[in-house]
């Protein structure tokens, strides 16, 4: 696991902590590759949502946007960041609010970040810590 990787999914989060998502490109492959879990997705999207898996930066970036459209002061912050392989687990914190409605958004998830040649060419969300852990190679 490169040191680097770990440094930067570090800034990456505390650039989220404080509302900034513009500045992520930068570390993704041009083909990266996001999958939410379906019972992630649900959790964010609604009960309908299945998951889904978005391929290269622009869909990334289109997903990130959607996200962040009906949300107002949206953080996402690094709660604890664990070591794997080539990867780099995060579990996050993330809040915000409705912007049309003002209603409080909360939740909990885990992140796991895979890297090659210094950029991250794979993202996974994971609802549970077990899950995460296990795609990431690691046990409790």
């Amino acid at each position: 696991m490169s040191q680097e990787n770990l440094e930067a999914v570090r800034a990456v989060y505390k650039r989220w902590r404080d509302g900034d998502f513009h500045s992520t490109v930068d570390l993704l492959d041009p083909h990266v590759v996001l999958v939410l879990d379906p019972r992630f997705a649900a959790s964010i999207f609604g009960p309908s949502h299945g998951g889904n898996a978005y391929y290269g930066a622009e869909a990334v970036a289109e997903y990130t946007r959607t996200l962040l459209e009906p949300m107002r002061h949206l953080t996402m912050e690094a709660e604890e960041i664990i070591e794997a392989e080539n990867s780099v687990l995060v579990a996050v914190h993330q809040q915000g609010a409705g912007s049309t409605s003002g209603a409080p958004i909360e939740i909990r998830y885990f992140t796991l970040w895979t890297f090659r040649g210094g950029k991250a060419i794979r993202i996974e969300s994971f609802p549970e810590r077990g899950v995460a852990l296990e795609a990431a190679g690691l046990s409790e």
